[in-house]
């Protein structure tokens, strides 16, 4: 797929006048990058990064941020006086979260639902109070995981593909539908986060506030420290490019499992236009992803890495299936283009370039954060 020619998006292309914008995770991959592009885009606006410097890597960050204008607070959105102390703001990008799907499989469920429901909660306490836009970063694993792994699927030589037919409603070979039926369990990664839509949808009706949520399938791109659980293309890339041992885990062990992806400056336009256009974005909840378009298997991103770096690693096979993992995942986002006429703009091969290019021009540092 080669990039679309360049498109408008409304008022998205007209400048807004001077905000300031608030973006909790503020020094996380989509955070930091979000951060740097709307600086970019709007030298009249204050863009103003919240981070807790929890993630891996997140340090890279701070020097290009504050090369590029925009100021950072180290905060924690679980302390509502840290967001306090932020100041008067126009707009909020809740990017703040704990993103693994295994997080609290373990037990472990404090941080995840103090950090994705709690933190939530106090960002729109600041964002009421501030009378601000929020734009909120949800993910598609809001969608219950029985449900999921009841789809049709039929097998290729390299993926599982969803099947044309299917017996429950927003459900397609294009994807999963924001009208896929919502009852079941989801990971308690996925219900903290449809939990903190719920707040959103409250909180939009009692204090007026502009809410667009964005359900995001997996977001791919350079500075992204990426973890078999959560960044799992950027995972793969790293692996090729230090040269470590890699496992396709569950479903068999053959790698057939299928995502679709989206780089962070294509999820980073969309979220512009968001900001630019509040009143006509209010209350949208859409998917957010490559689609079926833009979608990889493991066994497919083996390939293409081995293409781009010209190193091949050891892939084992793990046949065991882990808790809350799923076969196939498309985001259909057909609801997503009623609202803009935004697209992907890069493919999977183009997004793994840019990956990759990243790492040769910062190996040190990557591999330096890697190890803590």
């Amino acid at each position: 797929m080669s990039p679309p020619p360049e498109r408008s998006l409304g008022a998205a292309s007209t400048p807004m006048s001077s905000r300031t914008v608030l973006i909790t995770g503020g020094a996380g991959f989509i955070g930091s990058s979000l951060a740097l592009e709307l600086a970019a885009r709007h030298h009249d606006w204050q863009v103003i990064a919240l981070d807790n410097l929890h993630r891996r890597g997140s340090e890279l960050n701070l020097p290009r941020l504050h090369e590029h204008g925009v100021r950072f607070v180290h905060g924690d959105v679980r302390e509502p006086e840290d967001l306090r102390a932020v100041g008067p703001f126009d707009a909020l990008v809740e990017c703040s979260a704990e993103p693994s799907v295994m997080a609290g499989v373990d037990g472990a469920t404090g941080f995840l639902v103090r950090t994705n429901l709690l933190g939530a909660y106090h960002c729109l306490e600041e964002a009421a109070r501030n009378r601000a836009q929020v734009v909120f970063l949800s993910t598609s694993r809001v969608y219950p995981l029985a449900a999921l792994c009841s789809l049709a699927l039929h097998e290729t030589d390299t993926r599982f593909e969803l099947a044309d037919e299917q017996s429950l409603p927003g459900a397609s070979a294009r994807g999963v539908a924001e009208s896929f039926p919502m009852r079941g369990a989801r990971t308690l990664y996925g219900a903290s986060k449809l939990s903190a839509e719920l707040l959103m949808a409250e909180y939009a009706e009692s204090f007026g506030l502009a809410t667009a949520v964005n359900r995001c399938g997996v977001i791919a791109g350079p500075w992204q420290m990426g973890k078999v659980d959560q960044g799992v293309f950027t995972h793969w890339m790293l692996a090729h490019h230090f040269k470590r041992p890699l496992a396709y885990i569950g479903f068999g062990g053959a790698g057939k499992q299928v995502r679709d992806l989206l780089h962070v400056a294509d999820l980073a336009e969309l979220i512009d236009d968001q900001l630019v256009r509040p009143e006509h974005w209010a209350g949208a909840v859409v998917n957010v992803g490559g689609g079926a378009g833009v979608s990889l298997s493991l066994r497919e991103t083996t390939a293409l890495c081995e293409r781009i770096t010209g190193n091949t690693v050891p892939v084992a096979a793990d046949p065991q299936t882990r808790p809350g993992d799923v076969p196939v995942y498309i985001s259909d986002c057909r609801e997503l283009g009623r609202l803009s006429d935004w697209s992907p703009r890069h493919d999977p091969q183009a997004i793994l370039q840019d990956i990759h290019a990243w790492l040769c021009e910062n190996e040190r540092a990557v591999a330096t954060a890697l190890e803590r």
